[in-house]
């Protein structure tokens, strides 16, 4: 099993062949992805079409001794061919941009706040927003199933905002969900941060997508979507194991920046 590929993940046709989306923006990505692709077939497939009607129309004919007519400037034709792309280019860099806005924007206040940590090679997570953590470990994969319940546990409620805030303790990683249709760079000294609305409940695999070592492949995760009763269920949980408070980043190789600092949520800091 790979992390930079989207293995056990599953793909439609109606999808344009990318993992299911199971967020609100994902659904805008994934049609942003369709119709992008159709558009595109269906300008190949005219200029296809207008290349062969060239072909069989100005063709020399056997027999022929001079060349075809040739022709030269056509002003309405070449305003077209001029016009055209540029509108239609204009309108994908439009389209493009409202979408990743929309995606990546983090204006709207989130209903729960989770500091995830990426580290060679597993994940901390810190729910800032009820004051507890969850420390991974390194899982060993062997192939079997039941190596995968080894994995850290990211949890999320279902049908809530929930806003990611991305920080690493050695070197580059990235935190992908490919389900999200999107990921994020965690970047030592820098906190990056995405939100998403999960729309049905679920277990999904979650990987790093940034090499980041010997043992990359198996910085992976699950991540749980689970209705609000199941989620606070399970914040209580890591309250009675003791794991309050948020882990503190003084075990990072590359300190955050001030700047950067004043962006993550530290509610219940043990710092």
């Amino acid at each position: 099993m790979t992390a930079c590929g989207a293995v056990g993940v599953n793909t439609r046709v109606e999808d344009g062949y990318l993992p299911r989306p199971i967020t609100e923006d994902a659904e805008l990505i994934r049609n942003f992805w369709v119709y992008t692709w159709i558009a595109a077939l269906l300008v190949g497939a005219l200029v296809l079409a207008l290349s062969f009607w060239c072909w069989a129309m100005y063709r020399k004919k056997k027999g022929d001794e001079t060349l075809p007519e040739q022709l030269q400037y056509n002003i309405p034709l070449e305003i077209l061919y001029t016009i055209v792309p540029i509108l239609a280019l204009a309108a994908l860099f439009f389209w493009n941009n409202k979408v990743a806005a929309t995606a990546m924007g983090t204006e709207t206040e989130p209903d729960n706040v989770v500091n995830v940590v990426g580290k060679q090679w597993s994940w901390d997570f810190n729910y800032t927003s009820e004051n507890v953590h969850e420390a991974g470990t390194q899982a060993q994969l062997t192939g079997r199933p039941a190596a995968e319940q080894q994995l850290p546990e990211l949890w999320i409620p279902v049908n809530e905002r929930t806003e990611f805030q991305l920080t690493a303790r050695d070197v580059n990683h990235s935190f992908w969900v490919p389900e999200f249709l999107k990921k994020l760079d965690m970047i030592p000294g820098r906190v990056n941060t995405f939100q998403v609305t999960p729309t049905e409940e679920g277990e999904f695999i979650g990987k790093c997508a940034e090499l980041c070592g010997s043992y990359h492949a198996q910085m992976l995760f699950r991540l749980k979507v689970v209705s609000r009763e199941e989620f606070d269920a399970h914040m209580k949980d890591l309250e009675k194991r003791g794991q309050t408070g948020t882990l503190g980043n003084d075990v990072n190789r590359e300190p955050i920046a001030p700047a950067d600092r004043d962006e993550l949520t530290t509610t219940g800091s043990n710092e």
